[in-house]
């Protein structure tokens, strides 16, 4: 069986994914940062540079939630359409849709942003971790 369709696989990145939308969208910085590597890098159009490392990581998620907290808008993040294009013993290359949608109190839910993850995992124990994320816009 291949690694890019080994069920335990695919069932350890979706977890990871999983981890990652409640951690942010719960205001968890800290958390959602460890599911980084140490030197972890995020790279989004939508912010003015990468990320790099968890304490910036972690500023990061902090200064969302914030930004959520004053606004009053909820976020959820949501990945679907998972798929491992590449897997190594050392590395999955990953993509996936990310589904951003916002609410405020007394309006309906709206899609933020729709975006591709384009995701280098590293093994971590009996899960992964990422090691870079470069995130692509649909509508920039």
């Amino acid at each position: 069986m291949s690694p890019t369709t080994d069920p335990r696989t695919a069932a350890a990145v979706h977890a990871l994914y999983a981890r990652q939308s409640h951690l942010i969208d719960g205001g968890d910085a800290a958390g959602w940062a460890a599911t980084f590597t140490a030197d972890g890098v995020f790279a989004s159009p939508s912010y003015p540079a990468p990320v790099e490392g968890v304490d910036a990581l972690a500023a990061f998620a902090a200064r969302f939630a914030e930004a959520g907290r004053a606004t009053g808008d909820v976020q959820r993040h949501v990945v679907t359409n998972v798929d491992v294009v590449d897997a190594a013993p050392d590395a999955l290359t990953v993509r996936a849709y990310l589904q951003i949608v916002g609410t405020r109190p007394g309006e309906d839910a709206r899609l933020v942003r729709l975006t591709t993850l384009h995701d280098r995992l590293v093994p971590d124990g009996d899960g992964w971790l990422v090691a870079r994320r470069d995130v692509v816009r649909d509508h920039a």
